[in-house]
């Protein structure tokens, strides 16, 4: 069964970073940065940021933390319902 959180934090990124990919065909466990990833930048990382504090309420501190929550769409989900 799909999940719901995930699907939406795939369209935001698609959406607020204007991807060449549709939220689909970003797998929830595939690596966001990288080589083998999205190819997203330091902009788009803060754009990523931003967007996920605006849609989600979601604070992100900076440093390995962040890089560490930033992984993967699962990731970023299981942060979001960390919050409540």
């Amino acid at each position: 069964m799909p999940d719901d959180l995930h699907a939406r934090i795939k369209i935001v990124m698609v959406e607020e970073l204007m991807l060449q990919v549709t939220p689909e065909e970003i797998g929830d466990d595939a690596p966001i940065f990288g080589p083998d990833g999205l190819g997203l930048d330091s902009v788009d990382v803060l754009q990523l940021v931003i967007a996920l504090e605006k849609n989600f309420g979601l604070k992100i501190a900076e440093g390995d933390a962040a890089k560490e929550l930033l992984k993967s769409v699962r990731t970023i989900g299981e942060a979001i319902r960390a919050l409540g």
